[in-house]
């Protein structure tokens, strides 16, 4: 990975500790400052991405030359950041679990320019896989029984956001992937079925779904509203006993009063003997609109989430940052108003029984009764403490999650006016915290 993947001012405050022989180890804390309306809970994902990226962070020769050249770096620091390696430690809380605002998701311990240099790469993978996450867990909520399929990778902002979706949402419950190599990278059921253009390329809809059916007779899906929905499941119909399918077949509606076509579409194929054929719901589809969906009974087996959700359309983003809480033994914070942090590398506490919030204290204080610690050791001297397993990865991260969305209080959970869980300041922190605040008002350090 490229060291360049980070932005200038972080290159310049790097130079300048090299520079002055600055090479204690620094701790910078990953949380989220509020969370995004309508939602009650973040999901913790990106992990695995973020440490790819530390493990690989480097400034090849030609990042040098670029260095040189244009940035105007001296020859020293130049020389300092040809050798530079991430050599750091990092605790994290582990992908799936879920969390709240004010906790940390991940920190990042390490000689401070380093520290300082992959702050935007980390910063940028967590937040966006969280954020993702967070959108399809809702989704999964909104959906109950009924399967999720992410259909975003044609309209997300960019080929490896497409992948990241992918994982995102399957950590969060999703079923299967339309992004063939996403499906391969991360060991997810690839899903697909036919085009508008597919049907639109043959003489009527019976031709195109006999063509589809007879080139991939394993459960084929119809897509039935290119021109007139009900007619185009009485076609499908047709073709399965033409062709003597026994196995799974479905429709799939993209278009119109998906609730009312579910409908109509349920009773063609139970009319046919067809009740074990699924109907399959797409276009436009969000936690909100599935929600209507279930609320009205429409008999949808499942959904294809597309833009929507691989974008976060009504949360695109998080309040995240990445604040220093320590230079060697010394705490530091911030007091700006809106944005003051907490010092000292930390810890979050979890009650396992749900009753209350969670607990910011630190890191090396005694666990407050039979609370849970969140944050674990992932990666010590630059290398992760687990070999990389794409597949395993997404498939644990999913048990959490699973585990998580079952402990969460129902006020949490819900899709209209959540309740978030609250998180409280140990007693240990909060007196940390006044003692370095007193000093810095004293003019003088901790």
């Amino acid at each position: 990975m490229t060291g360049l993947r980070t932005d200038l001012y972080e290159l310049r405050m790097a130079a300048s500790y090299l520079r002055r022989d600055m090479v204690e180890r620094a701790t910078f804390s990953l949380f989220v400052r509020r969370l995004p309306p309508q939602r009650g809970f973040l999901v913790a994902a990106g992990l695995a991405e973020a440490l790819a990226f530390l493990e690989s962070f480097a400034f090849d020769e030609d990042d040098i030359g670029y260095l040189r050249d244009t940035v105007g770096l001296d020859q020293p620091t130049l020389a300092a950041l040809a050798g530079l390696r991430f050599t750091g430690d990092v605790w994290a809380v582990p992908e799936g679990r879920t969390v709240f605002a004010d906790e940390p998701l991940l920190e990042v311990t390490a000689p401070i320019a380093e520290a300082q240099l992959v702050e935007t790469g980390v910063l940028n993978l967590i937040t966006f896989h969280t954020t993702v996450a967070s959108k399809a867990a809702r989704c999964r909520l909104a959906a109950g029984d009924a399967q999720l399929v992410d259909f975003a990778f044609r309209r997300t902002h960019g080929i490896e956001a497409g992948a990241a979706v992918a994982r995102a949402s399957a950590i969060a419950g999703f079923a299967a992937t339309s992004d063939v190599e996403a499906a391969r990278r991360y060991g997810l059921p690839p899903s697909g079925t036919m085009a508008h253009s597919y049907v639109e390329a043959f003489p009527d809809e019976r031709a195109a779904f006999r063509a589809f059916a007879t080139d991939f007779p394993t459960n084929p899906v119809f897509l039935v509203d290119t021109y007139d929905t009900p007619a185009g499941v009485r076609a499908a119909v047709e073709v399965v006993a033409e062709l003597g399918l026994t196995g799974p077949v479905a429709v799939r509606l993209d278009s119109g009063d998906l609730a009312a076509l579910a409908v109509q579409a349920r009773a063609i194929l139970d009319d046919a003997g067809l009740t074990r054929a699924q109907i399959v719901a797409s276009g436009s589809l969000d936690e909100d609109v599935i929600a209507a969906l279930v609320a009205k009974g429409a008999p949808i087996d499942a959904y294809g989430v597309g833009t929507r959700m691989g974008v976060s359309f009504d949360a695109p983003s998080l309040d995240s940052a990445y604040k220093l809480v320590a230079v060697g033994d010394r705490p530091v914070l911030k007091l700006s108003p809106g944005k003051a942090t907490l010092p000292g590398p930390k810890q979050v506490f979890r009650d396992p029984t749900g009753a209350s919030g969670d607990v910011v204290g630190l890191r090396d204080e005694p666990r407050p009764g039979n609370r849970e610690p969140l944050l674990v050791p992932v990666m010590r001297g630059g290398r992760r403490l687990d070999a990389a397993d794409p597949a395993g990865e997404v498939r644990a991260a999913r048990r959490r999650f699973d585990a998580d969305l079952t402990w969460l209080p129902e006020t949490a959970r819900r899709l209209a006016d959540p309740a978030p869980l609250t998180a409280t300041v140990s007693p240990a922190l909060t007196a940390l915290h006044d003692r370095v605040a007193a000093q810095v008002a004293r003019g003088g350090t901790y």
